[in-house]
């Protein structure tokens, strides 16, 4: 088993740590030269005021909509990716772990993710998505199937809607089996495994391919006072697993992917066709004596299109492994109150998914 956490490194937007040569941006520049000056391959510094490189972002996707204005996919491809190209060349300056420029947010992941250096550069849209995740973690989010506050790490994925998380509590508070041991697969920011342990799971091992995952719950478990009941590992699906589990938890990746998948969120969102039957493979082994596998999903990748196959069906209908146990579904409802819904996602449901081997009860 990988319990060497301190061997783990954690994902961080790329830094320059060198001098740079850059165009200066301040308040009263031209905005639209600037632009022209990034698109054409300059990087430019925002000096003076953070809301600086708003402003310069802002005039860069005036830009490039202009020049991209096909409404097709592959012209909104195009704008976004000439959109990132360019905007990561709109650089922040980093002095003893802080931003330099004045009214700059305050974001503890430049001296978490940063202890080796102090002083860099590094990109705007980078920073503004580390101060989204900063605050996320700071202000902490209510997961009332656990009655806690979750912090979760930078480059994690947590939930903002949880009919997923109610559906899988509904089923544990159920659960009648033995709970010496569970296995969740992609652990995540921890939400599933917490709540294992506050239905009576003793030991669970929990695995995920991203390396913050692994870092966040790190941290989580300790200040929960759940270290005595998780082991981490960092991996792919069962890799250091001689663990045989009651239960077997895994919330998959809930969309098919359909371009080159990276670490991190990536992973968390969009699934390889080889995913499941390299799960299912694996999960037969590990499963102790009327061991339970317990998938959380969605139907919402057959919502946007119907020919898509459900991998959980195409399972039980072309091998001989499981039979299914038991068939959850849920709506799913807007994250928030005031989201008004008028896409696919108004027919989505959740779904939990309970399997046994064949041939056992």
């Amino acid at each position: 088993m990988n319990e060497d956490l301190q061997s783990i490194k954690a994902d961080r937007p790329n830094i320059i740590t060198t001098e740079v040569e850059a165009i200066s941006f301040y308040r009263k520049m031209d905005t639209k030269a600037t632009v022209n000056q990034m698109i054409a391959g300059k990087y430019v510094l925002v000096e003076e005021f953070y809301s600086n490189g708003l402003q310069v972002l802002n005039e860069l996707k005036k830009t490039l909509l202009l020049r991209h204005q096909g409404k097709s996919f592959q012209g909104k491809r195009d704008f976004r990716s000439a959109f990132r190209k360019a905007s990561h060349r709109l650089l922040l300056k980093v002095e003893e772990n802080k931003l330099v420029v004045k009214k700059s947010p305050n974001i503890g992941w430049l001296t978490e993710l940063y202890p080796d250096v102090s002083d860099f550069y590094i990109s705007f849209p980078d920073i503004q998505g580390m101060n989204s995740s900063w605050q996320w973690h700071e202000n902490g989010i209510e997961i009332k199937t656990l009655d806690l506050m979750l912090k979760p790490y930078y480059g994690t994925y947590f939930p903002t809607r949880f009919d997923h998380l109610k559906l899988f509590d509904k089923w544990l508070k159920k659960y009648e089996g033995s709970k010496e041991n569970a296995i969740e697969i992609g652990v995540g920011s921890g939400i599933l495994s917490f709540q294992l342990i506050q239905n009576g799971f003793k030991n669970i091992f929990a695995t995920d391919t991203n390396a913050n995952a692994i870092i966040g719950v790190a941290k989580e478990r300790k200040r929960l006072g759940f270290e005595e009941n998780i082991t981490l590992n960092h991996g792919d699906l069962f890799d250091n697993c001689e663990v045989k589990a009651d239960i077997i938890v895994f919330n998959p990746p809930w969309l098919p992917a359909k371009h080159k998948l990276e670490e991190g969120i990536d992973k968390a969102m969009y699934y390889e066709k080889e995913l499941f039957p390299r799960f299912f493979k694996q999960a037969k082994k590990h499963l102790a004596p009327n061991g339970k596998i317990v998938l959380i999903f969605s139907n919402l990748a057959e919502v946007v299109d119907k020919n898509t196959t459900h991998p959980i069906i195409e399972e039980l209908t072309k091998n001989n492994r499981f039979r299914k146990e038991l068939h959850l579904r849920r709506d799913v409802r807007a994250s928030s109150r005031k989201t008004k819904r008028n896409d696919s996602r108004d027919n989505e449901k959740v779904e939990l998914w309970v399997l046994g081997e064949k041939g056992k009860k």
